[in-house]
């Protein structure tokens, strides 16, 4: 029968209208809600409930998921292994992909273009077959049967497993589409195909690929292959069923083995870096120990590979490491020791030269010659200097050896300010400096060593007079819950850059060419930092070149609690925006 062009709207006497479907039931029409009433009861309750669980359970989730990446991107960060094994797994899972999508695409070539050169020779036989039949008939009632009988010699020439369908038409018929085999719906060659072989020249060939339409069953993809003889027009219809069942078993297995193969690469390199890893990480782990003060650390040596040579290397630093530490703690033992042997021993001459000196500085008058009596006076200063310098040695060497103690006793920090500021008020006079003081109103009272405390404060106010350079001196207190803190500021010369790291080691001078005219011993500071880690307080400096500077002590209000942080900024306020120049030392550091 011949296939006519189908129309596909509906009948003109049921358009616009519905039509019943089997299990499709009418709906009445929703009225809103009142207002304050859910779908599930009054008042909205329900409704409220359940929304409300259901952000707590998205919250949780999102807490849960913040808490996986966290953990995730930790240990990605700290493990070497982890790194190396998922760009191992991202690597070769990229690379797999181009491979598989280049094999895939070239088997599909291959597979088309066979395709492509088997039609082409199915259709050249097949023009051939029509010509023969068909080259002399005419516009008669026999043309119809002739063309039908051509479809059906031409297909049965594929076999009966169907490797092709056909489909010819007559240019020249305009009452019918042609004739097909099993079926198989004239639209399911492209106006777009017939147009170009319409104008091609006798003996012409075009494919294409499209959707194979039947009347009965899904559409298939085909590769569509046309060609002309005269007035007729000749298509094959190849489905490509079986070559997609073979792209898809390809791809799958592709795919199958492209798992397996990054796994196993993956399971590859972890093991590769687990053998250069694990090495790291027990030196590492010795390192850490080391640090810590183990120095009997050892690794252990296995061949004679790289990662051997560094362990190797390891235990060798560690023995001379121990060795050099060991020398220097004995010759430290033996500076103490000696610093403390020579201290008591010169008390003894000490003492008589003393004497001596003080019957000399007494009858200084009676000399007749004056400069006996002024040598008297140099020789009585620099004992009281030489005097000053013992004690200091032999206090830094008790702190040395780990032999100081604390005295604490609850004391307000007002008075022993007011104390020191009254002991240095007369060499502040003679530089020409005022004292300023800022205190509370409120006591601020704290556990400490009275003696200690006042040595510091004394050391830090001389400090300030001597080199304040005759401006005012201010001298801070102030408390909060668990600390008190003392700051001593002068606008003196300062600190320059890189001098803040020093102003605490022992015997150091800003100036090396300034004389010390409060005969101080370059002690003072070191062993304030040492009464200030006592007290497990701080002790810190700044300054700046030309606007001074400001040394804080800070305190905890009970002996032995650990300070968090200080009523008072080390920076004084009013400095420049510009970030100082200053140091900040701890006293622990």
């Amino acid at each position: 029968m011949p296939q006519h062009a189908q129309d596909a709207s509906p009948p003109p006497g049921r358009r616009g209208r519905g039509v019943p479907v089997s299990g499709v039931t009418r709906r009445r029409a929703v009225r809103p809600l009142r207002r304050g009433r859910t779908a599930t009861g009054p008042a909205g309750r329900p409704g409220r409930a359940g929304a409300g669980r259901s952000r707590r359970a998205l919250a949780r989730a999102r807490r849960a998921l913040r808490r996986v990446f966290r953990s995730g991107y930790s240990r990605w960060r700290r493990s070497l292994q982890i790194r190396v094994v998922t760009w191992t797994l991202v690597l070769s899972a990229v690379v797999v992909a181009i491979l598989g999508i280049f094999i895939t695409q070239r088997m599909s070539n291959a597979l088309m273009d066979g395709k492509a050169k088997t039609a082409q020779a199915q259709l050249d036989d097949g023009l051939a077959q029509v010509q023969r039949d068909l080259g002399n008939r005419g516009s008669t009632t026999d043309d119809t049967d002739r063309l039908k009988r051509a479809v059906d010699g031409l297909k049965a020439r594929s076999g009966p497993s169907g490797l092709y369908e056909v489909y010819i038409r007559d240019t020249r018929e305009q009452t019918y589409d042609g004739f097909a085999t099993n079926e198989l719906l004239s639209e399911s060659v492209p106006q777009r195909m017939r147009e170009e072989l319409r104008h091609a020249p006798t003996g012409a060939r075009v494919y294409t690929y499209g959707w194979l339409t039947y009347n009965k069953g899904a559409p298939v993809q085909g590769l569509i292959m046309g060609g002309k003889t005269g007035q007729l027009e000749l298509y094959y219809l190849f489905p490509l069923t079986q070559e997609q069942h073979t792209l898809t078993l390809v791809s799958r297995s592709l795919v199958g083995v492209g798992v397996v193969l990054v796994l196993l690469l993956a399971a590859i390199a972890s093991l590769v870096t687990r053998q250069v890893v694990t090495p790291v990480r027990l030196a590492a782990q010795g390192a850490q120990r080391l640090a810590a003060g183990r120095l009997e650390e050892r690794m252990r040596v296995r061949g004679e590979d790289d990662l051997a040579r560094l362990a190797r290397s390891f235990n060798d630093m560690a023995a001379n490491l121990q060795e050099k530490i060991g020398e220097l703690e004995d010759l430290s033992q033996v500076q103490r020791q000696f610093v403390s042997d020579v201290s008591h021993e010169l008390r003894t001459p000490l003492t008589t030269i003393r004497i001596a000196a003080d019957m000399l500085y007494e009858s200084r008058d009676t000399f007749d010659d004056p400069a006996v009596g002024r040598s008297a006076e140099l020789l009585q200063s620099q004992l009281e200097r030489f005097e000053s310098l013992l004690a200091d040695l032999l206090e830094i060497s008790r702190h040395d050896a780990g032999a100081a103690t604390l005295d604490a006793e609850s004391l307000d920090m007002r008075d022993l300010v007011l104390r020191c500021v009254g002991d240095i008020q007369g060499l502040a006079e003679r530089k020409g400096s005022k004292v300023v003081l800022q205190l509370p109103g409120e006591p601020c009272m704290a556990e400490v060593d009275r003696r200690r405390v006042e040595r510091i404060l004394r050391n830090l106010l001389v400090n300030a007079v001597e080199h304040g350079e005759g401006e005012d001196i201010v001298v801070s207190v102030a408390a909060d819950r668990d600390a008190v803190a003392v700051a001593v500021r002068d606008h003196g010369v300062g600190l320059k850059p890189g001098e803040g790291q020093m102003v605490f080691d022992r015997f150091w001078r800003a100036d090396p060419a300034r004389a010390r005219t409060t005969g101080g011993t370059g002690l003072g500071l070191s062993i304030s930092r040492e009464d200030a880690q006592l007290h497990g307080g701080w002790l810190q400096a700044w300054g700046e070149p030309g606007a001074g500077s400001q040394f804080r002590l800070s305190l905890p209000r009970v002996a032995g609690t650990e300070l968090r942080g200080s009523p008072l900024p080390l920076v004084p306020p009013g400095v420049g925006g510009a970030r100082p120049l200053f140091a900040e030392l701890e006293a622990g550091e």
